[in-house]
């Protein structure tokens, strides 16, 4: 299953990948001058559809190659539009296509101011300085002045393709001041840099600008292996589909090891979690405390074993694990809310390694498993699939080596090196698989970073792997990134405030509304 499809809303590509594609257009026939005008042309109808923005004018920060050609394109197609344009060239024209759209917008009558600009005017500016492919810091004053325009009238600023500053494939910001947008119009495709959570208070909302790839183009971009996933994906995703005539242990088998005296609420929410897969049994193994909650909120959850915490709570772990017949079940998640960093080395044992279903290793499940004597290499010894749903402090614990490369790289090495699926939380959550495709969230609620949603999600990671090998499938970290995807919408779309149990219930409801629509 190809899911989504590697369109030209999907695809994530880095600067090289992107001027690869820009260049077989030009070597195919399309005049680069051409190309300009259509970036140009369908920029300034996406800012005449939002015309709020430019009730007090525009002031179209030109820079010195192609992406300053697309600003002045955009200034004289508002200007013609009856709207007030200034246009300001901090740096020497380049490239002669530049140079000829800067004497048409002279001719037109365009004012061209040739002092820097006040930052605290009220007048939005349109960034079009750089653009793709950055790879030194600006100029000290052009830096200082962008800095200054989002200290004194932050949200008044739209760049073009990339913000002035910012590495097109990091996202890391060079030193000395970049752009803050509060928009970002990027051109073609989505560019790598422009997702990652260290980029997103420079690029505000990103909006990409249609130049018509051929699809062929694309299939050829082999190298090509991330994808970007947005609310419509939920749309086209296929919900695993155990037999119709199945009973609940045909729809799968969950285990789920979680909860400790100071965290019970994460084993909670995680079982709420497992319960809007849908998926068709849940045992549990928890703490007393836990259970005595539990037996009333959620009576569907079949107590497996209690968790002692009169004793070593990772020892009685390690008991439970010892006695309880894994083969009975389709995944096992262990780790919300344990309360536990380090535990004795047997909880890794053959009998875990050699589970043929899903593994599920989350928050403390991590931690022991990075304080253990193999740490990640344990995971190369695992016969059936195994999901890790780390944070960026628990990833570097388990995978210390890796703490340089960027999330997307971080997440791809990782899963490679282990034989894990990798799903990398962040704003802009990453999932990678051994093989090297990555999805990465386009679409994601700020406000939902709030404590019990990484619970709500390893447990509904861990029903869904569930319900797919009981469909017979091979539970690939496509369907890890589908449950990703689900957790972020369910906070973008939920109605009942944004709190990790309502979320847990608006996920719920997208499951049955998705099963639905797939009968």
């Amino acid at each position: 299953m190809t899911w989504p499809l590697p369109d030209s809303e999907h695809l994530i590509v880095n600067a090289k990948t992107m001027a690869a594609v820009e260049r077989k257009i030009f070597d195919h026939g399309m005049p680069i001058s051409s190309l300009m005008e259509k970036v140009g042309l369908n920029m300034a109808n996406w800012f005449l559809k939002h015309s709020y923005l430019l009730t007090n004018g525009v002031l179209v920060l030109v820079g010195p190659g192609h992406n300053g050609g697309d600003g002045l394109v955009v200034a004289r197609e508002l200007y013609l539009s009856g709207v007030e344009v200034k246009i300001w060239c901090p740096l020497e024209i380049k490239k002669e296509i530049t140079f000829n759209q800067l004497c048409y917008a002279r001719w037109l009558g365009i004012q061209e101011i040739t002092n820097p600009p006040d930052p605290s005017e009220n007048n939005l500016w349109i960034e079009a300085l750089f653009g793709l492919g950055q790879k030194r810091p600006l100029p000290v004053d052009l830096g200082s002045i962008l800095l200054s325009r989002e200290k004194f009238n932050s949200g008044k600023l739209v760049s073009l393709d990339v913000p002035a500053g910012v590495c097109s494939d990091s996202g890391n910001s060079f030193p000395g001041g970049a752009a803050y947008a509060c928009t970002t119009l990027t051109v073609g495709l989505y560019k790598r840099g422009l997702i990652q959570d260290k980029a997103l208070a420079n690029v505000g909302h990103l909006k990409r600008i249609e130049i018509g790839i051929p699809k062929y183009l694309l299939d050829k971009s082999s190298n090509i292996k991330l994808l970007r996933l947005t609310s419509k994906d939920i749309n086209t995703y296929s919900f695993p589909k155990p037999p119709l005539n199945s009973g609940k242990y045909q729809r799968g088998r969950s285990l789920i090891i979680a909860g400790s005296r100071n965290y019970k609420g994460a084993a909670i929410l995680c079982l709420k979690g497992v319960l809007a897969s849908g998926v068709g049994i849940i045992h549990a193994a928890l703490p007393e405390k836990v259970y005595s909650v539990l037996v009333d909120s959620l009576p569907e959850i079949i107590l497996s074993g209690l968790i002692d915490e009169r004793e070593n709570e990772s020892q009685s772990i390690c008991n439970f694990l010892n006695r309880i017949n894994l083969s009975r079940f389709d995944s096992v998640l262990i780790g919300p809310g344990l309360g536990l960093r380090k535990a004795p080395d047997k909880i890794f044992s053959e009998q875990l390694a050699g589970f043929k279903g899903l593994l599920v290793l989350d928050a403390d499940g991590l931690n022991m498993l990075a304080a253990s004597s193999k740490g990640w290499k344990w995971l190369k010894t695992r016969i059936g699939p195994t999901w890790i749903t780390p944070h960026q402090s628990e990833f570097q614990r388990l995978f210390p080596d890796l703490d340089q490369l960027s999330p997307v790289d971080s997440a791809l090495k990782a899963s490679s090196i282990s034989g894990a699926a990798v799903l990398l939380k962040g704003a802009h959550t990453v999932i990678a698989d051994p093989f090297g495709k990555a999805w990465q969230l386009g679409e994601t609620a700020s406000w939902t970073a709030r404590a019990g949603l990484g619970d709500v999600l390893a447990g509904f990671a861990t029903g869904l792997g569930a319900l797919d090998l009981a469909a017979q499938n091979n539970c690939s970290a496509l369907q890890l990134a589908a449950a990703a995807l689900f957790h972020a919408e369910a906070g973008l779309k939920v109605r009942s405030g944004s709190n990790a149990g309502s979320i847990a219930e608006e996920l719920a409801y997208l499951v049955t509304t998705a099963q639905s629509q797939n009968v």
